[in-house]
Parts: structure tokens; C-alpha cells; sequence
């Protein structure tokens, strides 16, 4: 996807993409276009959807309503400029106020690489009201009422929608959302694009939404999961609309899909090959892996280290209780599982 903010070159994630026309900012890997290029369902990601049998998909998938859609947007973002100052809606409001079938947009960044110095905006600081913030988006200050976050490999920030939030140059972001692109800009800084021209502010809609007092958003701290063998599995976050883990792995790995619910696999690094009862095909860095439900045994053979993430659309009671079990204490989880949707009416303060 074309952006402003973004990067001629998309190396390391896809090498060959490089000396670009124009600056790219995002690569979709599981949008409406997104291509499926080999199986029985190759071609679109919406038309397999649509066509898909209900075994692949889940049994906690079947909800014509809830899953009318791909729930999932998997994204890289390779930013080599500030986004701008931006949020998201919450499922009510996109309904309400978009069309009938629109979802909000909670997301989570997970950081494949950053240069020193990089840092986003995430969040306001405490006691933030809508007057400081009109105040400082009249005389162009709206950073100042940020909370700044540092930004290294390997972390991972949880941004609800409702939330205000900017990324900033110099890294690239793998990013897991609910499948919306509605985003509601704030201030972009006053920058034109090739032809001289502002883009679009959504000042009305923007206030709407932003909710001065839910701070859930920001940098969260993993979760050490059980894993039967020498994979280091980490749980990232969950929340309603997704839960992300990552695992690193250095050996072959053997696992099983869940009959409940399909899963994505994001291969941030390494290369290999994935096998399944029938099956062998190869992996490489910036691929996604659909793997259905009814899959079963496969196993990850890596060829080199190789670190992924796994999401998927959760059942939070059991996935709380499976933390628990494994000992994880309460306020750990309750830190990294977020249950509540908040998809009622947005607080202004």
C-alpha cells in the first residue's frame, strides 16, 4: 500500500522489493485482495473465505454474523516518516456511523526491527481532557500530550480501539488487528503529498471516539508459554479479537490445530518448511500461513532459526484458565488478556 510515510525499499522482510517507484508503507497479508497461491481454495482471501468449508474455518467460526468476513488483518509497516496522530472506532460506532457491517479497529504492533532512537506515541498522559486537546491541536502540540514509548525488537504494544497513537520513523512493525481500515486522522503534521495536497483530516469523528480515560494501551510484557520441546513460545497479548504469541525455534517443532479455530502463521524470520499428513511446502520470511482447524499433526522444520507469530481469534475464559493452569499468576494474565470490549459508549472526560 502507497504512503506517505513510507520506505522505496521493504528489505529485510521482502528483499526483492527495493528501488521502489513510490514509498510503500504497509503489505496486507490477509486483506480482501490478498492471494491464496496454492490449495484447493488459491485465489482471493475473500472468495476462499466465502467458499470455505466449516471445518476449516472452526467450530467457533461458524457465526454468519460475527464472521460474515476474514476477522483478521495481518499487516508489515515499514515507516520511514511519523504517521499521523490517528484512532480507531470502536465496533458501535463503525456500525452506527460507517455501514451496517463495519468493525472497529483494536490492534497490536509487534517490532521486528528498529534503528536507535525509534519511538511512538501511544496513549495520553494522565489527566488528559478534550480542552488540553483541542488546545494543543490548535497550536500544533499535540505530541506534548503523548506518552512516548522507546521502541526495540522484540516488543510489543496493545492498541484498544478509542486509543490515540502515532508510529514513528525507523522501524518495521508486524501488526495483527480486527479486519477494518477505519481510521479516523487527527493531525498529520501539515505535510502535502506528491501533488501539493493535504490529506484529509477527520477532526468530528476523531473526538467521537477517543476516549480520555481508557488507558489499557501501551507496551505490554509477554507471557512464557509451555512448550513440548525446545521452541520458546510466548503469549504477546490477547484481547476479544485476537491473541498473538511468538515462538522461536531452532529444531523441528511438531503441534496440532485447534478444531475450534483456525490460525495464522506471520514468519518473521528464518526459512524452512511446514509439514502436514499429505504435505510439504517450503516458508521464507513475510509470508502468512493459513493453517485450518481441521488440520491436525503438522510440524515447522527449520532450516535456520526461525521466529513466527501465531494468532488467532480466541476463547479468552479458556485460554485465561489454560494460563492459568500453567501457573501463571492472575495479575500476570490480567495484564496480558484484555476481556473486555469496551463497545459501549466512549468516555470524553
Amino acid at each position: 500500500m502507497p504512503r506517505i510515510w513510507g520506505a522505496r525499499s521493504l528489505a529485510p522482510i521482502y528483499p526483492g522489493k527495493t528501488d521502489l517507484p513510490e514509498p510503500v508503507g504497509e503489505a496486507w497479508l490477509t486483506g480482501p485482495l490478498s492471494g491464496i497461491p496454492a490449495g484447493p481454495l488459491k485465489g482471493s482471501l475473500s472468495e476462499a473465505w466465502r467458499n470455505m468449508p466449516p471445518e476449516w474455518r472452526g467450530t467457533d467460526m461458524l457465526s454468519p454474523l460475527d464472521f460474515h468476513d476474514f476477522p483478521l488483518l495481518v499487516k508489515f509497516l515499514f515507516p520511514t516518516d511519523q504517521l499521523s496522530i490517528q484512532v480507531h472506532p470502536r465496533d458501535a460506532y463503525a456500525r452506527q456511523n460507517e455501514s451496517p457491517h463495519a468493525r472497529g479497529k483494536t490492534e497490536m504492533w509487534h517490532v521486528v526491527s528498529a534503528q536507535s532512537g525509534a519511538n511512538l506515541l501511544l496513549g495520553l498522559v494522565p489527566d488528559a481532557d478534550q480542552r488540553q486537546f483541542l488546545d494543543c491541536l490548535e497550536n500544533r502540540s499535540l505530541e506534548n500530550l503523548f506518552q512516548r514509548w522507546p521502541v526495540n525488537a522484540g516488543d510489543t504494544f496493545y492498541v484498544p480501539a478509542g486509543t490515540a497513537h502515532t508510529i514513528g520513523a525507523g522501524m518495521i512493525i508486524c501488526e495483527v488487528q480486527q479486519n477494518s481500515d477505519l481510521t479516523y486522522r487527527l493531525y498529520d503534521f501539515d505535510r502535502v503529498d506528491a501533488s501539493g495536497n493535504r490529506r484529509e483530516l477527520h477532526i468530528e469523528k476523531g473526538l467521537a471516539v477517543l476516549d480520555f480515560e481508557d488507558r489499557r494501551g501501551g507496551k505490554i510484557a509477554p507471557v512464557i508459554l509451555p512448550s513440548s520441546d525446545e521452541a520458546k513460545k510466548s503469549l504477546m497479548v490477547a484481547c476479544p479479537y485476537f491473541a498473538t504469541e511468538r515462538w522461536d525455534i531452532s529444531d523441528a517443532h511438531h503441534t496440532k490445530s485447534d478444531p475450534s479455530r483456525f490460525e495464522l502463521l506471520i514468519v518473521l524470520s528464518g526459512s524452512g518448511d511446514i509439514q502436514w499428513h499429505g504435505g510439504t511446502r517450503a516458508y521464507r520470511v513475510g509470508e502468512c500461513w493459513f493453517i485450518p482447524a481441521r488440520l491436525g499433526q503438522f510440524s515447522v522444520l527449520p532450516k535456520e532459526c526461525t521466529s513466527l507469530l501465531r494468532t488467532y481469534v480466541p476463547n479468552l475464559s479458556q485460554l485465561k484458565a489454560h494460563l492459568a493452569r500453567n501457573g501463571v499468576a492472575e495479575s500476570a494474565i490480567a495484564n496480558i488478556v484484555f476481556d473486555e470490549a469496551h463497545d459501549g459508549q466512549r468516555k470524553t472526560a
